[in-house]
């Protein structure tokens, strides 16, 4: 390329340079639905922004003004560079899966593995600035019956939450739903988590009290949230609306309500948004504004 050339190149550039520092001033200078007045929500950059890249999901969050975003596995992920962009971003890492459903914790030959898993994860919530990491029961097991499931759950954290503890780590477990989503999955509902963590009996083993779960699982949210919260077992809470799991305002729950009766349990910890936007992420940020309002 001759000096010319080069000239004009450069020059092409930094316009292009300066017309993309403009865009992104312009989008900050845009409203912020994420800074919402009651509850401090954190995306789930797992369903939001599916089509983009992951890093770009966290960049988007911030855009927004949420607070924190957690996530699913942290394998395949660059975990390094994720603690980067969020200090840079300052957003926290609400939480992240540490074991999922497959193998299963409900089957004794898994716990090995599984407490590896939980000293791995301890390392990587240290590296993200992170105190909860999700665990998730497992699907049914041939030839177990639910009871002994739960059973080997309970043993499994039992092994692992001396580990947590010793790293300042919170593990929570989480219930899923069998009408809709988990067809197959051995923990469903608040009764049977709470006996679990009573069982266990640890300050670092709680529930990831998804309240979509529940909803289809049990209702009478508000009524089952106190009893969570009398009990000392909610060590995080997450949300989407139903049917369709989307955000706040597109179905059936009226989570103004709901998030009231949050504020009035005294939990001032992160909401986890693991809901799909209907239609854009900016408008499902604008709901869940208006759902916090009050």
């Amino acid at each position: 390329m001759d000096r010319r050339n080069f000239l004009a190149a450069s020059s092409l550039a930094a316009a292009t340079g300066s017309t993309a520092i403009n865009r992104v001033s312009a989008d900050e200078q845009k409203p912020r639905p994420g800074r919402t007045p009651h509850t401090r929500f954190a995306v789930n950059v797992e369903m939001w922004w599916r089509k983009l890249p992951f890093l770009e999901r966290v960049r988007r969050a911030a855009a927004l003004g949420f607070p924190a975003i957690e996530f699913w596995p942290w394998k395949n992920k660059d975990i390094k560079t994720l603690a980067a962009l969020c200090r840079d971003s300052q957003l926290a890492v609400a939480q992240f899966t540490a074991w999922g459903f497959r193998p299963g914790l409900n089957n004794p030959v898994n716990h090995g593995p599984f407490v590896q898993a939980v000293r791995d994860g301890c390392g990587v919530a240290k590296q993200l600035d992170c105190k909860l990491m999700t665990v998730v029961g497992g699907d049914d097991q041939p030839g177990m019956s639910q009871r002994q499931m739960h059973a080997h759950i309970v043993s499994g954290l039992k092994r692992a939450a001396p580990i947590a503890e010793d790293h300042d780590v919170t593990l929570i477990l989480e219930p899923m739903n069998i009408r809709v989503d988990h067809k197959g999955h051995c923990l469903y509902g608040s009764d049977a988590a709470l006996a679990i963590c009573r069982q266990v009996d640890s300050t670092h083993v709680k529930i990831n009290w998804d309240l979509y779960h529940m909803q289809i699982t049990e209702g009478d949210l508000c009524g089952h949230l106190r009893e969570g919260f009398a009990q000392k077992q909610i060590g995080y809470l997450q949300l989407a609306d139903h049917p369709g799991r989307h955000e706040p305002g597109t179905g059936e729950v009226n989570y103004t309500r709901v998030l009231q009766e949050v504020a009035r349990q005294g939990y001032r910890g992160f909401v986890g948004l693991e809901c799909v936007p209907e239609q854009d992420e900016r408008q499902a940020a604008q709901r869940i504004a208006a759902a916090d309002t009050w």
